[in-house]
């Protein structure tokens, strides 16, 4: 065999097809003697006691059937329902409304009224609670609904369908792993590639910067391939991965089917977007909120996304009449506004590129997609807007004067910034309140379905109920695939929501989802066959004018709301809940708050816990042992805050072992903020500096009185609490800040202020370097990487003063 021609060494390493061809064998006559059996199954080949007299068989690949729809999902982020052209919003969509004159738009889709939880059932079919996911992540509690960690017995989506022969992808925001379980050291059983996805790019988190993410890459950290200054931002760069990671697939085996889980950071806070999309808006929101609201309240009907009958939902107590505000809050307030609006259109546009790019290989018109929001409009920016939404978690009141001063960067790269939730408002029009709330502001989305191939209909309205755990059941019956009995053996429990197949091609078909509870920090509300119960306690606690807001429930609290407290509407014949029937059709309020016990008690729904922020400060699961000495290294992966030290508002030093070459060096020693607040430890200019960034407020550096020597050092920070914290009017401690060489003190400052509860909402532990947006943009650009050596740091939280300390610290450093 060696001697014949065809045999050659290039044909060998080709493998299969080219030896078939060598031995006079056309490929696909090759592939038709192959013999597969499934997996369980007997092997039904021969085996000899030689290759003549012997048969080969192959387990058989995955392989969807043939002519299998792609199934592509895009997630939007606190979009209201108000807010993109084709339901009436006054926001240039183009690319979004081409997709519901191609297929349909569901006026009647709902949410759980928060991200995670909405998530969670998009992909799973499963309520929240089912999910443990009552609330976002980071808030997660020690009860079976409200745990953060989805139940591998609720399956994904993409696990039904990768063992249907399925390529899986998901990008951007992911937002579903327990906060405590994102870092390096696992588990990642519970990421993007733990739960059936085989790619995946995006950040884990609930936001990012756009244009300095925190991106991960299947189970990597890494980093953007371009700077804000080069033209990067998050949106185009996850289009273009999602093309490429379609193409990878499709170039090689054309007939794989994909499902692509698309969720771009858009529209949560910040809002980012280069100026000149913001610019087209320029004078566009001038007159105001109200003026909106009544605007796409008459295109909503004029396009038949609300019923003819109904009537606009009254002004929000919370929001101010734009009438009385005065003419700087209107420049400020329009101008964020306009920011946002051209976030969204830059966000379409990237739509419209994936989608151009479907059509461009042929699939497009075998893709089923669904296009939905995973809440009502966010009013996380508070009555004023902000320039960093970092101050809403801490409690600082946003300054109109420093705000205005921002006014022509805000969108920009410099700010983390929210508009004012008079914009909420009007972007959940017809609807009242928002986002954390489970009156329909809340819970109501737009929802669009699109399949060129799979649906006739063209361009209309769907009437029928349908809530987030209907997304999975219909894309399982559009497909042709029953749920499956176990995933990678475990034993599936059913599936909760209701396919909508039936209503694609009749207009006219019955509401197959009949009942659906819904509550978010307290917050409750039932559907049941075209009625609604709201008990609308606030989901969060704050402070207005004097005013507290969503106190607390306690068990006494909870029997006088279950008594007084709840509002009965008919959303048959009132869509946007403005006519309460409670006193007059109390017997059937009665009966559907008992319902709300009941579904409460077979979804994992209880306790009710409505403490807001607060919940975010209870203790969890870690990984490793509470400590109080911590040791980090350069060329890691960041460590995220929920694995970090907590350094706020305790006393702790931060010591790092470095080189400085004869020649000198600068760069970051030690980090943990962004843009939005934080500090870093740095040498700038031979000094050595401590920079503390207070919510994007102020910045404050302490700055060595002497250069920093050469050679192997130890370079120390001190922070000591100098007073107390006033948390409710975020304020953390005053503070002292000592900066040391090898325990020598070089210099000494004080903080007049410090955040009181979260550092930046990014903020990590990286050392050698400021990754992502810098925490002291005013000094340097990120990452400002130590141009020396670095071999370990030290975080000490014991207390003890770096100068009794510094011969032990030595010791310590060296051992680890």
């Amino acid at each position: 065999m060696r001697d014949d021609p065809k045999l050659t060494r290039r044909n060998i390493l080709l493998g299969g097809t080219a030896l078939a061809a060598a031995a006079g064998i056309a490929p696909a006559a090759a592939r038709a003697e192959l013999l597969e059996y499934k997996p369980g199954q007997a092997f039904p080949g021969v085996i000899g006691r030689t290759f003549d007299v012997s048969k080969p068989a192959w387990p058989e690949p995955k392989r969807a059937r043939e002519g299998a729809a792609n199934v592509l999902f895009i997630i939007l982020d606190d979009t209201g329902f108000g807010q993109i052209g084709c339901f009436g919003g006054l926001i240039n969509t183009p690319n979004l409304d081409a997709l519901a004159a191609n297929g349909l738009r569901y006026n009647n889709m709902h949410t759980t009224a928060l991200c995670s939880p909405s998530r969670s059932c998009f992909l799973t079919g499963r309520n929240h609670h089912s999910n443990g996911m009552a609330c976002i992540t980071e808030g997660s509690e020690g009860f079976p609904g409200a745990n953060g960690q989805i139940p591998f017995e609720n399956g994904f989506l993409s696990e039904i369908l990768q063992q249907n022969g399925y390529n899986t992808y998901a990008l951007g925001k992911w937002h579903l792993t327990p906060a405590e379980q994102t870092s390096a050291a696992g588990p990642y059983d519970r990421w993007p590639l733990g739960r059936g996805f085989e790619r995946y790019f995006g950040f884990l988190g609930g936001d990012t910067h756009q244009y300095y993410p925190e991106l991960v890459r299947d189970n990597s950290q890494t980093e953007p391939e371009k700077t804000p200054e080069e033209g990067y931002h998050l949106t185009p760069d996850l289009v273009a991965k999602a093309k490429a990671m379609i193409a990878d697939s499709k170039q090689v085996a054309p007939n794989k089917p994909f499902f692509m889980y698309f969720a771009p950071g858009a529209m949560h806070a910040p809002h980012h977007v280069p100026k000149e999309w913001a610019d087209k808006y320029r004078g566009k929101f001038d007159d105001g909120w109200d003026a909106y609201r009544e605007k796409v309240f008459a295109r909503q009907k004029e396009l038949g996304i609300v019923p003819a009958n109904t009537v606009l939902s009254r002004h929000d107590p919370d929001v101010q009449e734009w009438g009385k505000l005065s003419a700087d809050e209107h420049r400020l307030f329009a101008r964020m506004m306009e920011v946002f609006a051209g976030f969204l259109e830059h966000t379409d546009h990237y739509i419209g590129e994936l989608v151009a790019f479907l059509k461009d290989i042929g699939e497009y018109d075998n893709t089923l997609v669904m296009v939905v929001s995973d809440n009502g409009a966010s009013a996380e920016g508070g009555p004023n807007g902000s320039v960093n939404e970092g101050k809403f978690f801490n409690n600082v009141p946003d300054d109109l004067q420093q705000n205005l001063a921002a006014i022509n960067d805000i969108g920009g790269p410099k700010y983390f910034n929210h508009y004012p939730w008079g914009w909420t408002h009007a972007g959940n029009t017809p609807f009242r309140r928002w986002k954390r709330e489970t009156y329909r502001g809340g819970v109501s989305d737009p929802f669009l379905i699109s399949w060129p191939k799979g649906i006739a209909a063209r361009g209309e309205v769907r009437k029928q109920y349908c809530h987030a755990i209907d997304m999975v059941p219909t894309v399982l019956d559009a497909l042709g695939i029953e749920p499956p009995a176990t995933i990678r053996g475990v034993t599936q429990s059913p599936i909760q929501g209701f396919s909508l197949k039936s209503s694609f091609d009749d207009a006219n078909a019955p509401s197959l989802h009949l009942t659906q509870y819904f509550e978010m920090f307290g917050h409750r509300s039932l559907y049941h066959d075209g009625w609604r119960a709201v008990c609308p306690w606030p989901g969060t606690s704050f402070t207005e004018s004097g005013k507290t807001f969503g106190a607390p429930i306690d068990y006494a609290r909870l029997i006088e709301l279950d008594a007084r407290g709840w509002e009965l509407y008919n959303v048959n014949e009132d869509f946007a809940e403005t006519n309460n029937l409670a006193e007059t059709e109390r017997d059937r309020l009665i009966a559907m708050i008992g319902m709300w016990y009941v579904e409460a008690g077979k979804y994992d729904v209880l306790p009710i816990d409505s403490r807001g922020t607060a919940r975010f400060a209870d203790p969890r699961p870690q990984l490793a042992a509470s400590r109080k000495k911590y040791i980090y290294y350069p060329g890691t992966q960041a460590v995220p805050g929920n694995a970090a030290p907590y350094l706020i508002n305790v006393a702790h030093s931060i010591s790092v072992e470095a080189n400085v070459p004869e020649t000198g060096a600068e760069g970051v020693l030690f980090s943990m903020g962004g843009v939005d607040g934080g500090f870093v430890f740095y040498v700038q200019s031979g000094k050595l500096v401590y920079g503390y960034n207070y919510v994007a407020d102020q910045r404050f550096k302490i700055i060595s009185t002497e250069t920093v020597p050469s050679g192997d050092h130890i370079f120390s920070v001190e922070f000591t609490p100098t007073g107390k914290a006033d948390i409710p009017k975020g304020k953390g401690v005053p503070a002292s800040i000592k900066l040391f060489v090898d325990g020598k003190q070089i210099g000494n400052g004080d903080l007049p202020v410090t955040i009181p509860l979260q550092l930046g909402l990014a903020a990590g532990v990286v050392v050698g370097a400021d990754s992502g947006s810098p925490t002291m943009d005013t000094d340097y650009r990120a990452p400002f990487a130590y141009t020396g050596s670095i071999r370990k740091a030290l975080v000490d939280i014991t207390g003890e003063p770096v100068e009794d300390m510094a011969a032990r610290m030595k010791v310590y450093l060296s051992r680890q």
